[in-house]
């Protein structure tokens, strides 16, 4: 079923009827509120928002350091963090806030347990069935799986039956939540990245969305999303390493510590080929700061500077990203396919070595990689089980989605979804139920 309408009077300046369409029209219970809020309202109320709470974002929530002495980030954390940073840059350049923040808020909903590790379990158990994506999986999330609204299916063979559209987001959420504009296999420039952003069952959603979009390109609100997303998370790593004690800010004076860190930098956070000289530019100049955390020993006096370090870091990065696009594209609202944002490759090399000291001090220590081998065996396990077991151990809500599948390949992305959807512990505590030997 495919929207023609949009619900609500009042347009968000810069949008045109099509982008506040909905799959499934339906009207607005407030007159005067925006479709744009009313995104934001059905992603901050949702469930799968919620379960972020319980998923890694670089330290597994309940384990803790000898040296941790705070709750670590989150996933749920960093979508708010995200989405505070995403809702300032986005206004300041003329996008629509409450739109921004909805793409920031769900941009993460997709993850499974266990982070990146996780995605890459799920992904080898799902390899022949069109893998698994966390990204793929929050447009599958936001337009199938998150019960919110249910209308009759139209198709042949199935006219008249309930079928969910998710949360039902207006086309401009949905586009602004989609980092990777593209199939499995069809990244535009490299064919061989993991990353893409959409099923091949999830493709007449997608279609939808996409349908007035140039190419691959993403929206100015996805744009601005991205940049967010590196910007809180590059900054708030970091922040969590040096308060857990894991980073010695002194270390990053001693050249060979500065060299593992650009060798990281350069495997994941820069292209290949940078100067490494580039990224000794961009550490230098944060260490050259007078607010730069110096001599950090957890004290009340150097938490404070720490804070202050980190609002500043954020402020240096959205400002020159702000600046650079005002440069290019003058005063007024930035929207949809109207502008790129432009963020100058001084600050992008910034952000990359904050990222590869957060990936060199925290993510490699040994206790996490042992942590990671662990997380990887339960998601294996898990899935071998449920597959072999189902709908055994499968919530209500996919064991009717199993009972419904027509083939194995739908089957399987039932399983997928169903552990998709499970918090660290949740999946831990299914896995010891279905693989503890039966009596």
């Amino acid at each position: 079923m495919e929207g023609t309408q949009h619900e609500s009077r009042t347009t968000p300046p810069g949008y045109e009827d099509a982008a506040l369409e909905r799959w499934a029209p339906e009207p607005d219970k407030r007159p005067g509120r925006t479709a744009f809020q009313r995104d934001r309202a059905r992603v901050l109320h949702s469930a799968a928002l919620r379960r972020l709470a319980g998923k890694t974002q670089v330290v597994t929530p309940g384990t803790r350091s000898q040296a941790w002495d705070a709750s670590p980030r989150t996933r749920l954390t960093h979508s708010l963090e995200c989405a505070q940073v995403g809702r300032e840059l986005g206004a300041a350049l003329g996008c629509d806030p409450d739109l921004v923040e909805a793409a920031c808020l769900s941009h993460d909903m997709g993850h499974p347990p266990f982070g990146h590790n996780g995605e890459q379990a799920l992904n080898e158990f799902a390899a022949e069935w069109g893998g698994f994506e966390g990204n793929a999986q929050s447009l599958r999330l936001l337009t199938r799986l998150e019960p919110k609204r249910f209308v009759r299916s139209q198709s042949p063979g199935t006219e008249g039956e309930l079928v969910s559209v998710g949360l039902n987001l207006t086309r401009a959420a949905l586009d602004a939540a989609t980092k990777y504009p593209w199939l499995r296999g069809a990244h535009p420039t490299d064919p061989q990245s993991p990353k893409f952003g959409v099923y091949d069952d999830d493709r007449p959603v997608f279609e939808w969305v996409r349908k007035e979009s140039p190419g691959h390109r993403t929206c100015f609100e996805a744009q601005v999303m991205d940049w967010s997303d590196d910007v809180a998370y590059s900054v708030h790593d970091v922040e969590d390493g040096l308060h857990a004690g894991h980073i010695d800010p002194n270390c990053l004076h001693a050249e060979p510590e500065r060299q593992a860190v650009f060798e990281v930098a350069l495997g994941r956070y820069v292209p290949e080929g940078t100067d490494p000289e580039e990224l000794a530019a961009a550490l230098d100049r944060l260490l050259d700061q007078e607010w730069w955390p110096h001599g950090y020993d957890g004290s009340a006096v150097a938490q404070a500077r720490l804070k202050d370090a980190t609002s500043q870091l954020i402020g240096r990065f959205c400002l020159a990203a702000e600046g650079a696009t005002r440069a290019r594209y003058g005063p007024g609202p930035l929207t949809l396919y109207g502008a790129e944002l432009v963020v100058p490759e001084e600050t992008r090399y910034e952000c990359a070595v904050l990222k590869a000291v957060a990936d060199r001090y925290v993510m490699q220590r040994d206790e996490q990689e042992r942590l990671r081998a662990d997380q990887r065996v339960v998601i294996a396990e898990l899935a071998a089980a449920l597959t072999a077991r189902a709908p055994e151990g499968l919530d209500p809500q996919f064991r009717a989605l199993f009972d419904e599948a027509a083939d194995d390949r739908a089957r399987a992305r039932v399983v997928v979804d169903q552990i998709a959807c499970l918090t660290d512990a949740s999946a831990r505590s299914l896995h010891r139920r279905l693989t503890a030997p039966r009596a």
